[in-house]
Protein backbone atom coordinates (compact mmCIF):
# COMPACT_ATOMS: atom_id res chain seq x y z
CA UNK A 1 0.00 0.00 0.00
CA UNK A 2 2.72 2.39 0.26
CA UNK A 3 4.14 2.50 -2.62
CA UNK A 4 0.49 3.63 -4.43
CA UNK A 5 -0.06 7.27 -5.38
CA UNK A 6 -1.83 8.91 -2.47
CA UNK A 7 -4.59 9.39 -5.03
CA UNK A 8 -5.12 5.55 -4.99
CA UNK A 9 -5.60 5.56 -1.43
CA UNK A 10 -8.12 8.90 -0.93
CA UNK A 11 -10.70 9.66 -2.98
CA UNK A 12 -12.61 13.00 -3.40
CA UNK A 13 -15.72 12.93 -2.47
CA UNK A 14 -18.84 30.71 5.75
CA UNK A 15 -18.24 31.84 8.49
CA UNK A 16 -19.30 35.15 9.43
CA UNK A 17 -18.60 37.64 12.34
CA UNK A 18 -21.64 39.41 13.85
CA UNK A 19 -22.25 41.56 16.58
CA UNK A 20 -25.35 39.95 18.05
CA UNK A 21 -26.71 36.52 19.16
CA UNK A 22 -28.92 34.71 16.42
CA UNK A 23 -32.60 36.31 16.72
CA UNK A 24 -35.07 34.28 18.35
CA UNK A 25 -32.68 32.19 20.36
CA UNK A 26 -33.41 34.12 24.00
CA UNK A 27 -29.97 36.05 23.23
CA UNK A 28 -28.15 32.68 23.66
CA UNK A 29 -24.21 32.91 23.77
CA UNK A 30 -23.77 29.71 22.07
CA UNK A 31 -26.08 27.35 19.71
CA UNK A 32 -26.85 25.06 16.89
CA UNK A 33 -28.95 24.42 14.46
CA UNK A 34 -29.81 22.23 11.98
CA UNK A 35 -32.43 23.01 8.98
CA UNK A 36 -33.86 19.95 7.78
CA UNK A 37 -33.21 18.80 4.35
CA UNK A 38 -36.57 18.36 3.61
CA UNK A 39 -37.39 22.04 4.78
CA UNK A 40 -35.08 23.43 1.80
CA UNK A 41 -36.08 21.37 -0.91
CA UNK A 42 -32.32 20.11 -0.32
CA UNK A 43 -30.62 16.42 -0.23
CA UNK A 44 -28.42 17.46 2.52
CA UNK A 45 -28.96 19.46 6.03
CA UNK A 46 -27.44 23.00 6.41
CA UNK A 47 -26.07 23.23 10.06
CA UNK A 48 -25.57 26.49 11.66
CA UNK A 49 -23.20 27.25 14.63
CA UNK A 50 -23.00 30.05 16.66
CA UNK A 51 -20.02 30.81 19.29
CA UNK A 52 -19.06 33.57 21.23
CA UNK A 53 -16.61 34.80 23.96
CA UNK A 54 -17.88 32.49 26.27
CA UNK A 55 -15.97 30.26 24.37
CA UNK A 56 -12.82 32.27 24.25
CA UNK A 57 -13.15 32.97 20.21
CA UNK A 58 -14.06 36.83 19.78
CA UNK A 59 -14.17 39.55 21.82
CA UNK A 60 -16.67 40.63 24.31
CA UNK A 61 -19.98 41.28 22.09
CA UNK A 62 -18.88 39.61 19.35
CA UNK A 63 -19.94 36.10 17.51
CA UNK A 64 -18.70 33.52 15.46
CA UNK A 65 -21.25 31.99 13.41
CA UNK A 66 -20.31 28.97 11.20
CA UNK A 67 -23.19 28.00 8.07
CA UNK A 68 -22.54 24.86 5.86
CA UNK A 69 -24.09 22.17 4.25
CA UNK A 70 -22.78 19.55 1.29
CA UNK A 71 -22.14 21.68 -1.88
CA UNK A 72 -25.09 20.11 -4.33
CA UNK A 73 -25.02 22.83 -7.36
CA UNK A 74 -22.53 25.27 -8.45
CA UNK A 75 -23.34 27.66 -6.44
CA UNK A 76 -22.02 27.07 -2.82
CA UNK A 77 -22.71 30.45 -1.14
CA UNK A 78 -26.60 30.41 -2.57
CA UNK A 79 -26.96 26.76 -1.01
CA UNK A 80 -26.33 27.99 2.27
CA UNK A 81 -28.99 31.39 2.14
CA UNK A 82 -31.65 29.74 4.43
CA UNK A 83 -28.85 29.67 6.94
CA UNK A 84 -27.21 33.19 6.40
CA UNK A 85 -30.47 34.85 6.43
CA UNK A 86 -31.39 33.64 10.36
CA UNK A 87 -28.45 35.38 11.47
CA UNK A 88 -29.72 38.48 10.90
CA UNK A 89 -26.88 41.56 9.83
CA UNK A 90 -23.54 39.98 9.10
CA UNK A 91 -20.58 42.75 9.92
CA UNK A 92 -17.65 40.07 8.17
CA UNK A 93 -18.95 37.06 5.71
CA UNK A 94 -15.97 34.42 4.54
CA UNK A 95 -17.52 31.61 2.15
CA UNK A 96 -15.16 28.72 1.40
CA UNK A 97 -15.53 25.28 -0.25
CA UNK A 98 -13.05 22.01 0.97
CA UNK A 99 -13.35 19.21 -0.62
CA UNK A 100 -14.21 15.72 1.26
CA UNK A 101 -12.03 12.87 1.41
CA UNK A 102 -12.57 9.10 2.06
CA UNK A 103 -10.36 6.30 2.54
CA UNK A 104 -10.70 3.58 -0.40
CA UNK A 105 -9.48 1.05 2.23
CA UNK A 106 -10.82 0.42 5.78
CA UNK A 107 -6.80 -0.39 6.77
CA UNK A 108 -7.49 -4.28 7.74
CA UNK A 109 -5.39 -5.51 4.85
CA UNK A 110 -2.93 -2.90 4.74
CA UNK A 111 -2.79 -1.77 8.46
CA UNK A 112 -2.67 1.98 7.08
CA UNK A 113 -5.89 3.80 8.91
CA UNK A 114 -6.99 6.83 7.06
CA UNK A 115 -9.76 9.20 8.62
CA UNK A 116 -12.43 10.78 6.27
CA UNK A 117 -12.34 14.12 6.00
CA UNK A 118 -14.77 16.42 7.90
CA UNK A 119 -18.17 17.06 6.80
CA UNK A 120 -20.58 20.04 6.75
CA UNK A 121 -21.96 18.74 10.10
CA UNK A 122 -20.96 21.58 13.01
CA UNK A 123 -21.87 18.26 15.87
CA UNK A 124 -18.76 16.57 14.95
CA UNK A 125 -20.66 13.03 15.07
CA UNK A 126 -19.20 11.90 12.35
CA UNK A 127 -15.97 12.37 13.14
CA UNK A 128 -16.43 10.54 16.13
CA UNK A 129 -18.19 7.29 14.52
CA UNK A 130 -14.98 7.44 11.79
CA UNK A 131 -12.70 7.23 14.47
Amino acid sequence: MLDKPIDEIVMENGHVVVNHPIPNTKDSLSCQIIIPQKQVNRKSDIYVSLVSYTHQVAAKGWFIAMVSTTVETDNPELEIKPGLELLGPIKQKFVSVSDVFRPTDLGKDSQIFISQSYDATTHFETTCLDV
